[in-house]
């Protein structure tokens, strides 16, 4: 794999994101991203992790992760996963190592689990992710207010492509399209319970306020996104 050029600190956060090798789609359909998902729950123990291509199938529609009925010993995080977004060919992460190299032993078991199911399920061969996976240090309290922001409001890209320079037309459909997409960890932090055991919510909270306060204020951000975003995020935190 090679050495990052930084290397990546314990207690740290982190925005981490890769996409699909020459831009191609990495989730399908919605099993994709319910495996992808699982993975995002099941990858991060430092113990040996279960083979799930045994439990996620057509028949067995598991609503959260966790997969109670098998026997496990207590999970070790390698980090904690604050914030997430799958987008058709790319996701992002925003992270805290909680472990020495945890975020690379995570993203290395992601990416050698997640391409093994994708290149089994499609009858396909190779490479599924565009080279190592980015990584951009969290350096202000900027970042830490709005970069889970940022991400949340990547699926507003399926109709609502204008968010980015701040000029949506229908606000309230915008949010209502977010509030119901679940391949992101927006559903959770306003209370709708979606995937809570992969986030570890309690933490952005505290820099975010209540749920309600989140669910009050995210139109306003929606309203001055471009603003926010030039202001307070480096644009490295932009998945070109």
């Amino acid at each position: 794999m090679g050495l990052r050029k930084t290397k990546l600190v314990s207690g740290e956060i982190y925005h981490v994101y890769n996409r699909g090798v020459d831009k191609r789609d990495i989730f399908i359909d919605s099993e994709d991203h319910l495996r992808f998902i699982h993975d995002l729950y099941e990858f991060n123990d430092k113990n040996p992790t279960i083979n799930l291509a045994l439990y996620l199938n057509p028949k067995n529609k598991l609503k959260e992760v966790g997969l109670p009925k098998i026997k496990r010993g207590p999970r070790e995080r390698l980090v904690n996963i604050l914030a997430y977004c799958l987008m058709p060919n790319h996701f992002h992460l925003m992270i805290q190592q909680k472990e020495e190299n945890g975020i690379t032993e995570f993203m290395r078991k992601i990416g050698t689990g997640y391409t093994n199911y994708f290149n089994k399920k499609y009858e396909r061969n190779g490479v599924l992710f565009q080279g190592k996976f980015k990584s951009v240090h969290l350096e202000k309290d900027a970042h830490l207010l709005y970069l889970p922001i940022y991400i949340h409001f990547n699926p507003l890209d399926y109709g609502f492509k204008e968010w980015r320079e701040g000029k949506i037309k229908n606000n309230k459909k915008a949010l209502e399209f977010l509030d119901n997409y679940r391949w992101s960890s927006h559903m959770d932090y306003i209370g709708k319970k979606n995937f809570p055991s992969v986030i570890e919510k309690d933490f952005l909270l505290n820099n975010l306020g209540s749920e309600e306060k989140y669910k009050k204020e995210i139109i306003e951000w929606i309203k001055s996104f471009k603003d926010i975003y030039d202001e307070n995020l480096p644009k490295n935190f932009i998945l070109e």
